[in-house]
């Protein structure tokens, strides 16, 4: 459930449209359900702007199944990450209402489009060659999901200035960038340069032998001198939308405001 699922349920049990039997009736697995091998947060949410969401690398499909038929029974938006294919298949056979996406390795089902009254503008994602687009799409997904209009340039490296610089006016009206980058991680420095809004950086572990899966890039990232710069865990492009979310979003008051209600 979100917050826009539990208002209509309130405005029901107001209009009389619904009775209170029927709505404890929705209400009773919140905040949490206890299910085999997992309890469900369905309240999370309304408490944090992002529902659960499943990592599924180490889970197995039938694992997934339970989970995810756990969160659709409430229309809740759904969302899986590191899902390989053959695992993806076998989910999608019980569930076909599911997408899986293959580059991001994710699976989802129930979205929305965005409402641009709750966000305060665009989230750019720059990534810096095309070995990291899975890890930029993995951000792409997640942030459309969130509810924020998503533009994505993709191969914009500083191996080749000119690409980065030809996206400059989009970079400069940006509300939050990502920016996805391998081998040194210099990517973000540069595009922090460019702008005044918040970059959050994602270390990839492409590269060659000293690299060392992505601690050179991580560790380039932690120590640019643009100030500012946030810097989420490598190959991390999940963690990267749900803080440029959580940046883009307007707080609650703020919604009200705009809508013209009173707190």
């Amino acid at each position: 459930m979100n917050q826009d699922s539990i208002q209509q349920l309130l405005t029901g049990v107001q209009q009389g449209d619904c009775s209170i039997e029927q709505a404890l009736h929705k209400l009773r697995h919140m905040p949490g359900q206890f299910i085999k091998d997992a309890c469900i947060d369905h309240h999370r949410s309304i408490r944090t702007g992002i529902p659960e969401v499943i990592y599924g690398e180490s889970k197995s499909s039938e694992q997934i199944i339970a989970i995810a038929k756990t969160i659709l029974e409430q229309q809740s938006l759904f969302l899986a990450t590191r899902v390989d294919i053959e695992k993806a298949n076998l989910i999608k056979e019980t569930l076909p209402e599911i997408t899986y996406h293959k580059q991001a390795k994710m699976l989802t089902c129930n979205l929305e489009k965005p409402d641009t009254t709750r966000v305060r503008g665009n989230i750019v994602i720059l990534c810096a060659g095309t070995s990291d687009i899975p890890v930029a799409e993995e951000a792409r997904i997640t942030a459309k999901a969130l509810g924020n209009p998503v533009t994505s340039h993709y191969d914009a490296g500083v191996a080749g200035l000119h690409r980065l610089f030809a996206q400059q006016e989009v970079i400069t009206a940006a509300s939050v960038i990502i920016v996805v980058a391998g081998m040194e991680g210099a990517l973000p420095s540069v595009v922090s340069g460019m702008c005044s809004c918040p970059v959050v950086a994602v270390p990839t572990s492409i590269g060659y032998g000293t690299s060392f899966g992505g601690i050179t890039a991580l560790l380039g990232m932690l120590n640019s001198c643009a100030p500012g710069l946030a810097v989420v865990n490598i190959d991390n492009g999940f963690g990267a939308a749900c803080h440029a979310s959580a940046i883009n979003r307007k707080n609650g008051f703020e919604t009200l405001q705009d809508s013209g209600s009173t707190v």
